[in-house]
Protein backbone atom coordinates (compact mmCIF):
# COMPACT_ATOMS: atom_id res chain seq x y z
CA UNK A 1 0.00 0.00 0.00
CA UNK A 2 1.49 3.32 -0.80
CA UNK A 3 2.28 5.82 1.53
CA UNK A 4 -0.84 8.28 0.86
CA UNK A 5 -2.72 5.73 0.99
CA UNK A 6 -1.97 5.05 4.47
CA UNK A 7 -2.34 8.91 5.11
CA UNK A 8 -5.19 9.14 3.87
CA UNK A 9 -7.00 6.36 5.56
CA UNK A 10 -5.46 7.12 8.66
CA UNK A 11 -7.45 10.78 8.06
CA UNK A 12 -10.52 9.46 7.59
CA UNK A 13 -10.29 7.27 10.67
CA UNK A 14 -9.38 10.21 12.97
CA UNK A 15 -11.77 12.62 11.47
CA UNK A 16 -14.87 9.92 11.76
CA UNK A 17 -13.08 9.32 15.76
CA UNK A 18 -12.73 12.63 16.86
CA UNK A 19 -16.75 13.05 15.61
CA UNK A 20 -17.46 10.32 17.79
CA UNK A 21 -15.58 12.24 21.02
CA UNK A 22 -17.20 15.60 19.50
CA UNK A 23 -21.20 14.18 20.11
CA UNK A 24 -20.04 12.85 23.31
CA UNK A 25 -18.75 16.10 24.77
CA UNK A 26 -21.60 17.79 23.46
CA UNK A 27 -24.68 14.66 24.78
CA UNK A 28 -22.80 15.31 28.72
CA UNK A 29 -24.23 18.57 28.58
CA UNK A 30 -27.54 16.57 28.57
CA UNK A 31 -27.06 14.21 31.61
CA UNK A 32 -28.85 15.83 34.34
CA UNK A 33 -29.41 12.50 36.06
CA UNK A 34 -28.61 8.77 36.03
CA UNK A 35 -32.28 8.03 34.01
CA UNK A 36 -31.18 10.12 31.29
CA UNK A 37 -27.41 8.64 31.37
CA UNK A 38 -29.08 4.80 30.66
CA UNK A 39 -32.14 6.01 28.31
CA UNK A 40 -31.85 9.38 27.43
CA UNK A 41 -34.75 10.73 29.04
CA UNK A 42 -36.52 8.66 26.65
CA UNK A 43 -36.73 11.33 23.89
CA UNK A 44 -35.52 8.66 20.94
CA UNK A 45 -37.53 9.65 17.32
CA UNK A 46 -37.95 6.78 15.22
CA UNK A 47 -35.14 6.99 12.88
CA UNK A 48 -32.55 7.24 15.22
CA UNK A 49 -34.72 4.74 17.37
CA UNK A 50 -34.31 2.75 14.78
CA UNK A 51 -30.91 2.72 12.94
CA UNK A 52 -29.27 3.03 16.71
CA UNK A 53 -31.31 -0.84 17.17
CA UNK A 54 -29.94 -2.24 14.51
CA UNK A 55 -26.29 -0.45 14.41
CA UNK A 56 -25.81 -1.50 18.29
CA UNK A 57 -27.22 -5.25 17.32
CA UNK A 58 -24.80 -5.97 13.96
CA UNK A 59 -21.56 -5.08 15.62
CA UNK A 60 -18.71 -6.21 13.84
CA UNK A 61 -20.61 -9.34 13.54
CA UNK A 62 -21.85 -7.79 10.34
CA UNK A 63 -18.70 -6.46 8.49
CA UNK A 64 -16.02 -8.84 9.77
CA UNK A 65 -17.94 -12.13 11.22
CA UNK A 66 -20.02 -12.89 8.45
CA UNK A 67 -18.70 -11.97 5.05
CA UNK A 68 -15.49 -13.89 6.83
CA UNK A 69 -18.04 -17.25 6.94
CA UNK A 70 -18.60 -16.66 3.61
CA UNK A 71 -15.65 -16.50 2.60
CA UNK A 72 -14.40 -19.21 4.26
CA UNK A 73 -17.31 -21.90 4.10
CA UNK A 74 -20.03 -20.89 1.52
CA UNK A 75 -23.21 -19.52 1.79
CA UNK A 76 -25.40 -22.37 3.83
CA UNK A 77 -24.70 -21.11 7.03
CA UNK A 78 -24.40 -17.03 6.45
CA UNK A 79 -28.08 -17.19 4.50
CA UNK A 80 -30.14 -19.33 6.98
CA UNK A 81 -28.87 -16.94 10.33
CA UNK A 82 -29.75 -14.29 8.08
CA UNK A 83 -32.95 -15.45 7.70
CA UNK A 84 -33.58 -16.47 11.41
CA UNK A 85 -32.32 -13.14 12.71
CA UNK A 86 -34.17 -11.12 9.75
CA UNK A 87 -37.32 -12.44 11.31
CA UNK A 88 -36.30 -12.00 14.51
CA UNK A 89 -35.66 -8.45 14.01
CA UNK A 90 -39.30 -8.16 13.12
CA UNK A 91 -41.04 -9.65 15.70
CA UNK A 92 -39.37 -7.86 17.90
CA UNK A 93 -40.35 -4.64 16.80
CA UNK A 94 -43.92 -5.68 15.70
CA UNK A 95 -44.83 -7.67 19.12
CA UNK A 96 -42.12 -6.35 21.48
CA UNK A 97 -41.55 -2.78 21.21
CA UNK A 98 -44.94 -0.26 21.89
CA UNK A 99 -45.83 -2.34 24.92
CA UNK A 100 -42.24 -2.87 26.30
CA UNK A 101 -41.80 0.88 25.93
CA UNK A 102 -45.47 1.77 27.57
CA UNK A 103 -45.32 -0.85 30.21
CA UNK A 104 -41.30 0.31 31.31
CA UNK A 105 -43.08 3.49 31.35
CA UNK A 106 -45.81 3.42 33.87
CA UNK A 107 -43.78 1.72 36.00
CA UNK A 108 -40.75 3.86 35.82
CA UNK A 109 -38.28 1.11 34.93
CA UNK A 110 -34.84 2.76 33.04
CA UNK A 111 -32.51 -0.68 33.21
CA UNK A 112 -33.80 -4.20 32.12
CA UNK A 113 -33.32 -6.07 35.62
CA UNK A 114 -35.22 -2.62 36.72
CA UNK A 115 -38.60 -3.69 34.81
CA UNK A 116 -38.28 -7.16 36.00
CA UNK A 117 -38.00 -6.03 39.43
CA UNK A 118 -40.60 -3.77 38.93
CA UNK A 119 -42.59 -5.82 36.92
CA UNK A 120 -42.86 -8.52 39.65
CA UNK A 121 -42.94 -5.95 42.42
CA UNK A 122 -39.76 -8.20 43.82
CA UNK A 123 -39.08 -6.26 47.22
CA UNK A 124 -36.14 -9.13 48.07
CA UNK A 125 -34.41 -8.04 44.73
CA UNK A 126 -33.74 -11.41 43.80
CA UNK A 127 -34.54 -10.45 40.63
CA UNK A 128 -33.02 -7.85 39.54
CA UNK A 129 -29.60 -9.27 41.20
CA UNK A 130 -29.88 -12.18 39.16
CA UNK A 131 -30.58 -10.25 35.71
CA UNK A 132 -28.06 -8.42 36.77
CA UNK A 133 -25.15 -10.39 37.68
CA UNK A 134 -26.32 -12.09 33.91
CA UNK A 135 -25.50 -9.10 32.00
CA UNK A 136 -22.08 -9.01 33.31
CA UNK A 137 -21.42 -12.61 32.52
CA UNK A 138 -22.31 -12.36 28.84
CA UNK A 139 -21.83 -8.48 28.09
CA UNK A 140 -18.24 -9.22 28.93
CA UNK A 141 -17.01 -11.51 25.97
CA UNK A 142 -19.90 -9.66 23.95
CA UNK A 143 -17.55 -6.39 24.33
CA UNK A 144 -14.38 -8.34 23.78
CA UNK A 145 -15.85 -9.25 20.51
CA UNK A 146 -16.30 -5.52 19.47
CA UNK A 147 -12.25 -5.24 21.04
CA UNK A 148 -11.08 -7.96 18.76
CA UNK A 149 -12.39 -6.41 15.59
CA UNK A 150 -10.58 -3.41 16.41
CA UNK A 151 -7.53 -5.13 17.00
CA UNK A 152 -7.60 -7.73 13.87
CA UNK A 153 -8.89 -4.28 11.68
CA UNK A 154 -6.06 -2.33 12.79
CA UNK A 155 -3.42 -5.07 13.15
CA UNK A 156 -3.78 -6.22 9.70
CA UNK A 157 -3.94 -2.58 7.85
CA UNK A 158 -1.10 -0.82 9.28
CA UNK A 159 0.70 -3.87 11.00
CA UNK A 160 0.15 -2.58 14.42
CA UNK A 161 0.59 -4.25 17.34
CA UNK A 162 -3.06 -6.31 17.87
CA UNK A 163 -2.64 -5.59 21.57
CA UNK A 164 -1.86 -2.10 21.55
CA UNK A 165 -4.85 -1.51 18.70
CA UNK A 166 -7.69 -3.18 20.86
CA UNK A 167 -6.43 -1.01 24.06
CA UNK A 168 -6.48 2.30 21.86
CA UNK A 169 -9.95 0.97 20.68
CA UNK A 170 -11.04 0.85 24.02
CA UNK A 171 -10.39 3.50 25.24
CA UNK A 172 -11.61 5.69 22.75
CA UNK A 173 -15.06 4.09 23.13
CA UNK A 174 -15.07 4.62 26.50
CA UNK A 175 -14.15 8.17 26.44
CA UNK A 176 -17.37 9.16 24.37
CA UNK A 177 -19.56 6.39 26.41
CA UNK A 178 -18.23 7.58 29.46
CA UNK A 179 -19.08 11.33 28.31
CA UNK A 180 -22.50 11.43 27.12
CA UNK A 181 -24.04 8.20 28.17
CA UNK A 182 -26.92 6.16 26.15
CA UNK A 183 -28.03 9.48 24.04
CA UNK A 184 -24.51 9.64 22.89
CA UNK A 185 -24.43 5.75 22.48
CA UNK A 186 -27.90 6.43 20.53
CA UNK A 187 -26.84 9.35 18.57
CA UNK A 188 -23.65 8.00 17.53
CA UNK A 189 -24.94 4.95 16.34
CA UNK A 190 -27.19 6.37 14.07
CA UNK A 191 -24.17 8.22 12.58
CA UNK A 192 -22.52 4.68 12.58
CA UNK A 193 -25.24 3.15 10.86
CA UNK A 194 -24.91 5.29 8.11
CA UNK A 195 -21.21 5.06 7.62
CA UNK A 196 -21.56 1.14 7.82
CA UNK A 197 -24.18 1.59 5.22
CA UNK A 198 -22.05 3.26 2.78
CA UNK A 199 -19.07 0.89 3.69
CA UNK A 200 -20.83 -1.58 2.22
CA UNK A 201 -21.86 -0.54 -1.11
CA UNK A 202 -18.51 0.63 -1.89
CA UNK A 203 -17.29 -2.52 -0.71
CA UNK A 204 -19.64 -4.48 -3.07
CA UNK A 205 -18.92 -2.40 -5.89
CA UNK A 206 -15.48 -2.25 -5.58
CA UNK A 207 -15.16 -5.61 -5.48
CA UNK A 208 -17.01 -7.02 -7.43
CA UNK A 209 -15.32 -4.83 -10.46
CA UNK A 210 -11.64 -6.36 -9.28
CA UNK A 211 -13.08 -9.65 -9.07
CA UNK A 212 -13.95 -9.43 -13.44
CA UNK A 213 -17.73 -8.86 -12.98
CA UNK A 214 -20.58 -10.00 -11.72
CA UNK A 215 -20.85 -13.87 -13.70
CA UNK A 216 -17.05 -13.78 -12.85
CA UNK A 217 -17.82 -14.32 -9.30
CA UNK A 218 -21.27 -16.40 -9.59
CA UNK A 219 -18.67 -18.28 -11.73
CA UNK A 220 -15.99 -18.86 -9.32
CA UNK A 221 -18.84 -19.92 -6.38
CA UNK A 222 -20.17 -22.57 -8.55
CA UNK A 223 -16.80 -24.25 -8.91
CA UNK A 224 -16.56 -25.03 -5.73
CA UNK A 225 -18.62 -28.12 -4.58
CA UNK A 226 -21.47 -27.11 -2.40
CA UNK A 227 -20.54 -23.20 -1.97
CA UNK A 228 -23.95 -22.12 -3.20
CA UNK A 229 -25.40 -24.56 -1.81
CA UNK A 230 -28.21 -24.15 1.32
CA UNK A 231 -27.90 -27.52 2.91
CA UNK A 232 -24.15 -28.32 2.67
CA UNK A 233 -21.19 -26.14 3.45
CA UNK A 234 -17.88 -26.44 3.00
CA UNK A 235 -15.00 -26.83 5.97
CA UNK A 236 -12.81 -24.11 4.42
CA UNK A 237 -10.60 -26.58 3.04
CA UNK A 238 -12.85 -27.60 0.06
CA UNK A 239 -14.45 -30.31 2.06
CA UNK A 240 -17.94 -30.76 1.35
CA UNK A 241 -20.15 -30.90 5.08
CA UNK A 242 -23.48 -31.45 5.33
CA UNK A 243 -25.62 -28.93 6.81
CA UNK A 244 -29.34 -30.35 7.69
CA UNK A 245 -32.24 -29.88 9.58
CA UNK A 246 -30.75 -29.51 13.10
CA UNK A 247 -28.31 -27.24 11.50
CA UNK A 248 -30.89 -24.92 9.62
CA UNK A 249 -32.77 -24.75 13.02
CA UNK A 250 -29.81 -23.57 14.50
CA UNK A 251 -28.76 -21.34 12.61
CA UNK A 252 -32.47 -20.28 12.46
CA UNK A 253 -33.17 -20.03 16.01
CA UNK A 254 -30.62 -16.88 16.27
CA UNK A 255 -34.16 -15.10 15.63
CA UNK A 256 -35.19 -15.72 18.92
CA UNK A 257 -31.78 -13.93 20.85
CA UNK A 258 -34.00 -10.33 19.62
CA UNK A 259 -36.54 -10.78 22.63
CA UNK A 260 -34.02 -10.85 24.85
CA UNK A 261 -30.92 -8.65 23.97
CA UNK A 262 -30.82 -5.85 26.71
CA UNK A 263 -28.81 -3.57 24.37
CA UNK A 264 -31.61 -3.80 22.25
CA UNK A 265 -34.57 -3.51 24.54
CA UNK A 266 -33.56 -0.12 25.54
CA UNK A 267 -33.80 1.16 22.53
CA UNK A 268 -37.48 0.36 22.67
CA UNK A 269 -38.02 1.84 26.45
CA UNK A 270 -36.16 4.97 25.28
CA UNK A 271 -38.97 5.73 22.26
CA UNK A 272 -40.32 9.22 22.62
CA UNK A 273 -43.39 8.71 20.75
CA UNK A 274 -44.90 5.29 20.71
CA UNK A 275 -47.09 6.04 18.43
CA UNK A 276 -44.01 6.35 15.46
CA UNK A 277 -42.76 2.94 16.44
CA UNK A 278 -44.02 1.33 13.43
CA UNK A 279 -41.87 3.79 11.30
CA UNK A 280 -38.99 2.49 13.54
CA UNK A 281 -39.95 -1.12 12.24
CA UNK A 282 -40.09 -0.67 8.81
CA UNK A 283 -36.55 0.87 8.88
CA UNK A 284 -34.91 -1.07 11.31
CA UNK A 285 -36.46 -4.46 9.25
CA UNK A 286 -35.35 -3.48 5.60
CA UNK A 287 -31.89 -2.12 6.48
CA UNK A 288 -31.20 -4.97 8.41
CA UNK A 289 -32.47 -7.52 5.61
CA UNK A 290 -30.26 -5.13 3.40
CA UNK A 291 -27.15 -5.07 5.00
CA UNK A 292 -27.16 -8.77 6.07
CA UNK A 293 -27.56 -9.99 2.23
CA UNK A 294 -24.58 -7.35 1.04
CA UNK A 295 -22.52 -8.73 3.50
CA UNK A 296 -23.04 -12.21 2.37
CA UNK A 297 -22.39 -11.28 -1.07
CA UNK A 298 -19.31 -9.57 -0.04
CA UNK A 299 -18.05 -12.58 1.11
CA UNK A 300 -18.64 -14.54 -2.14
CA UNK A 301 -17.19 -11.29 -3.97
CA UNK A 302 -13.90 -11.39 -1.83
CA UNK A 303 -13.22 -15.11 -2.85
CA UNK A 304 -13.49 -14.23 -6.22
CA UNK A 305 -11.24 -11.77 -6.00
CA UNK A 306 -8.81 -13.84 -4.81
CA UNK A 307 -8.65 -15.39 -8.34
CA UNK A 308 -7.54 -12.17 -9.66
CA UNK A 309 -5.67 -10.28 -6.65
CA UNK A 310 -2.85 -12.62 -4.50
CA UNK A 311 -3.63 -9.87 -1.90
CA UNK A 312 -7.12 -11.41 -1.30
CA UNK A 313 -5.98 -14.73 -0.56
CA UNK A 314 -6.20 -14.59 3.27
CA UNK A 315 -5.19 -16.55 6.34
CA UNK A 316 -8.04 -15.12 8.74
CA UNK A 317 -11.16 -14.60 6.58
CA UNK A 318 -12.76 -12.61 8.63
CA UNK A 319 -10.60 -9.91 7.59
CA UNK A 320 -11.58 -9.65 4.12
CA UNK A 321 -13.44 -6.64 3.81
CA UNK A 322 -9.99 -4.92 5.42
CA UNK A 323 -7.98 -6.68 2.50
CA UNK A 324 -10.51 -5.04 0.06
CA UNK A 325 -10.20 -1.80 1.59
CA UNK A 326 -6.39 -1.98 1.40
CA UNK A 327 -6.60 -3.02 -2.15
CA UNK A 328 -8.88 -0.12 -2.75
CA UNK A 329 -6.40 2.42 -1.40
CA UNK A 330 -3.97 1.71 -3.70
CA UNK A 331 -6.01 3.42 -6.90
CA UNK A 332 -5.43 7.19 -5.77
CA UNK A 333 -5.75 9.60 -3.01
CA UNK A 334 -9.65 9.78 -3.61
CA UNK A 335 -10.05 5.89 -3.46
CA UNK A 336 -7.65 5.80 -0.67
CA UNK A 337 -10.46 8.22 1.44
CA UNK A 338 -13.07 6.03 0.40
CA UNK A 339 -10.83 3.38 2.29
CA UNK A 340 -11.20 5.80 5.14
CA UNK A 341 -14.59 5.45 5.16
CA UNK A 342 -14.60 1.80 4.62
CA UNK A 343 -12.20 1.14 7.87
CA UNK A 344 -14.28 3.62 9.70
CA UNK A 345 -17.47 1.31 8.74
CA UNK A 346 -15.71 -1.35 10.47
CA UNK A 347 -15.25 0.71 13.56
CA UNK A 348 -18.50 2.37 13.59
CA UNK A 349 -19.76 -1.29 13.29
CA UNK A 350 -18.04 -2.27 16.18
CA UNK A 351 -17.99 0.96 18.54
CA UNK A 352 -22.38 1.26 18.06
CA UNK A 353 -22.64 -2.60 19.83
CA UNK A 354 -19.62 -1.69 22.22
CA UNK A 355 -20.95 1.42 23.69
CA UNK A 356 -24.37 -0.22 24.13
CA UNK A 357 -22.96 -2.98 25.91
CA UNK A 358 -20.72 -0.69 28.16
CA UNK A 359 -23.81 1.37 29.28
CA UNK A 360 -25.71 -1.99 29.76
CA UNK A 361 -22.94 -3.67 31.83
CA UNK A 362 -22.65 -0.44 33.81
CA UNK A 363 -26.34 0.13 34.22
CA UNK A 364 -26.46 -3.56 35.89
CA UNK A 365 -23.67 -2.68 38.97
CA UNK A 366 -24.10 1.29 39.72
CA UNK A 367 -28.07 1.44 39.31
CA UNK A 368 -29.39 -2.49 39.53
CA UNK A 369 -27.32 -3.99 42.02
CA UNK A 370 -25.38 -0.67 44.23
CA UNK A 371 -28.45 1.55 43.91
CA UNK A 372 -31.65 -0.93 43.25
CA UNK A 373 -30.20 -4.30 45.19
CA UNK A 374 -28.31 -2.82 47.96
CA UNK A 375 -30.38 0.38 48.14
CA UNK A 376 -27.00 2.59 48.97
CA UNK A 377 -28.24 6.20 49.80
CA UNK A 378 -26.53 8.49 47.08
CA UNK A 379 -26.57 11.61 45.30
CA UNK A 380 -27.50 12.02 41.05
CA UNK A 381 -23.50 12.95 41.02
CA UNK A 382 -22.58 9.77 43.06
CA UNK A 383 -24.70 7.61 40.44
CA UNK A 384 -23.18 9.11 37.35
CA UNK A 385 -19.42 8.53 38.88
CA UNK A 386 -20.06 5.36 39.40
CA UNK A 387 -22.01 3.96 36.27
CA UNK A 388 -18.49 6.12 34.19
CA UNK A 389 -16.44 3.75 36.61
CA UNK A 390 -18.34 0.87 36.07
CA UNK A 391 -18.08 1.29 31.99
CA UNK A 392 -14.18 1.23 32.43
CA UNK A 393 -13.88 -1.46 34.38
CA UNK A 394 -16.31 -3.56 31.99
CA UNK A 395 -14.00 -2.42 28.90
CA UNK A 396 -11.31 -3.58 30.82
CA UNK A 397 -12.40 -6.64 31.36
CA UNK A 398 -13.25 -6.92 27.60
CA UNK A 399 -9.66 -5.87 27.07
CA UNK A 400 -8.67 -9.02 29.06
CA UNK A 401 -10.94 -11.23 26.92
CA UNK A 402 -10.16 -10.10 23.85
CA UNK A 403 -6.83 -10.64 23.99
CA UNK A 404 -5.84 -13.74 21.96
CA UNK A 405 -5.78 -12.56 18.57
CA UNK A 406 -6.64 -15.88 17.22
CA UNK A 407 -10.52 -15.60 18.99
CA UNK A 408 -12.91 -15.48 15.97
CA UNK A 409 -15.61 -12.67 16.17
CA UNK A 410 -18.80 -14.80 14.74
CA UNK A 411 -18.02 -17.19 17.68
CA UNK A 412 -17.69 -15.00 20.59
CA UNK A 413 -20.82 -12.91 19.54
CA UNK A 414 -23.13 -16.35 19.17
CA UNK A 415 -22.35 -17.75 22.09
CA UNK A 416 -23.22 -14.06 24.04
CA UNK A 417 -25.88 -13.80 22.00
CA UNK A 418 -27.19 -17.28 22.90
CA UNK A 419 -26.91 -16.11 26.95
CA UNK A 420 -28.82 -13.03 26.50
CA UNK A 421 -31.20 -14.68 24.38
CA UNK A 422 -32.14 -17.93 26.97
CA UNK A 423 -31.84 -15.45 30.22
CA UNK A 424 -33.57 -12.73 29.25
CA UNK A 425 -36.34 -13.53 25.76
CA UNK A 426 -38.76 -16.22 27.34
CA UNK A 427 -38.79 -13.81 30.72
CA UNK A 428 -39.69 -10.70 28.37
CA UNK A 429 -42.23 -12.36 26.19
CA UNK A 430 -43.71 -13.99 28.96
CA UNK A 431 -43.30 -10.74 31.17
CA UNK A 432 -45.54 -8.52 28.62
CA UNK A 433 -47.99 -11.17 27.53
CA UNK A 434 -48.79 -13.58 30.26
CA UNK A 435 -50.54 -11.97 33.50
CA UNK A 436 -50.00 -15.24 35.71
CA UNK A 437 -46.23 -15.02 35.43
CA UNK A 438 -44.98 -14.87 39.10
CA UNK A 439 -41.30 -13.26 40.62
CA UNK A 440 -40.96 -17.42 41.64
CA UNK A 441 -40.99 -18.05 37.84
CA UNK A 442 -39.42 -15.27 36.51
CA UNK A 443 -36.22 -15.94 38.75
CA UNK A 444 -36.35 -19.95 37.64
CA UNK A 445 -36.38 -19.02 33.50
CA UNK A 446 -33.99 -15.92 33.71
CA UNK A 447 -31.39 -18.69 35.71
CA UNK A 448 -32.52 -21.88 34.31
CA UNK A 449 -31.84 -20.05 30.40
CA UNK A 450 -28.19 -18.77 31.26
CA UNK A 451 -26.73 -21.80 32.87
CA UNK A 452 -28.35 -24.22 29.85
CA UNK A 453 -26.45 -22.13 27.62
CA UNK A 454 -22.76 -22.33 29.60
CA UNK A 455 -23.53 -26.26 30.09
CA UNK A 456 -24.66 -26.85 26.41
CA UNK A 457 -21.85 -24.79 24.63
CA UNK A 458 -19.30 -26.82 26.77
CA UNK A 459 -20.73 -29.74 25.61
CA UNK A 460 -19.84 -32.42 22.33
CA UNK A 461 -21.61 -34.05 19.50
CA UNK A 462 -24.50 -35.72 19.28
CA UNK A 463 -27.73 -33.44 20.07
CA UNK A 464 -25.23 -31.01 21.88
CA UNK A 465 -24.14 -29.96 17.83
CA UNK A 466 -27.22 -27.52 18.10
CA UNK A 467 -27.31 -24.66 18.75
CA UNK A 468 -27.33 -24.01 22.53
CA UNK A 469 -29.69 -20.62 21.91
CA UNK A 470 -32.77 -23.30 20.96
CA UNK A 471 -32.75 -25.52 23.86
CA UNK A 472 -32.08 -22.96 26.46
CA UNK A 473 -35.15 -21.17 25.24
CA UNK A 474 -37.03 -23.99 25.52
CA UNK A 475 -35.88 -24.81 28.79
CA UNK A 476 -35.94 -20.98 30.57
CA UNK A 477 -39.79 -21.05 28.85
CA UNK A 478 -40.75 -24.19 30.94
CA UNK A 479 -39.26 -23.58 34.17
CA UNK A 480 -41.34 -20.17 33.68
CA UNK A 481 -44.84 -21.86 33.37
CA UNK A 482 -44.24 -24.78 35.46
CA UNK A 483 -42.84 -22.34 38.62
CA UNK A 484 -45.23 -19.91 38.33
CA UNK A 485 -48.30 -22.75 38.35
CA UNK A 486 -46.93 -24.65 41.17
CA UNK A 487 -46.16 -21.21 43.54
CA UNK A 488 -48.68 -18.44 44.26
CA UNK A 489 -50.54 -16.40 41.87
CA UNK A 490 -49.53 -12.81 41.24
CA UNK A 491 -51.04 -10.34 43.71
CA UNK A 492 -54.01 -7.90 42.77
CA UNK A 493 -51.63 -4.83 42.47
CA UNK A 494 -50.05 -6.85 39.82
CA UNK A 495 -52.18 -7.91 37.98
CA UNK A 496 -53.97 -4.74 37.56
CA UNK A 497 -51.15 -2.78 36.80
CA UNK A 498 -50.60 -5.22 34.05
CA UNK A 499 -54.12 -4.75 32.48
CA UNK A 500 -53.49 -1.55 32.59
CA UNK A 501 -50.32 -1.51 30.77
CA UNK A 502 -52.50 -3.05 28.31
CA UNK A 503 -54.71 -0.41 27.74
CA UNK A 504 -51.90 1.67 26.32
CA UNK A 505 -51.01 -0.44 23.30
Amino acid sequence: MYVIGYICILIAIVIYLIMMIIVGIICSKKNENVDDFYLGGRKLGPFVTAMSAEASDMSGWLLMGLPGLVYLCGIAEATWTAIGLAVGTYLNWLIVAKRLRNYSSKINAITIPDFFSKRYKDNTHILMCAAAILIIIFFIPYTASGFSTCGKLFSSLFEIDYHVAIVVSAIIIVLYTTLGGFLAASTTDFIQSIIMSIALVVVLAFGISVAGGWNAVVDNAKSITDYLSLTATTDGAGNSVSFGGMSIVSTLAWGLGYFGMPHILLRFMAVENPKKIKISRRVASVWVVIAMSVAIIIGMVGLGMSKAEPSMILQDSETVIVAIAGLLSKYGVFFALLAGVILAGILASTMSTADSQLLAAASAISQDIMVGTFKLKVTEKTKMIAARLTCIAIAVLGVVFAWDPDSSVFRIVSFAWAGFGASFGPLMLFSLFWKRTNKWGAVAGMVSGGVTVIAWHYAQGGIFSLYELLPAFIVSSVFIVVVSLLTGKPSKEIEEEFESAKIYD
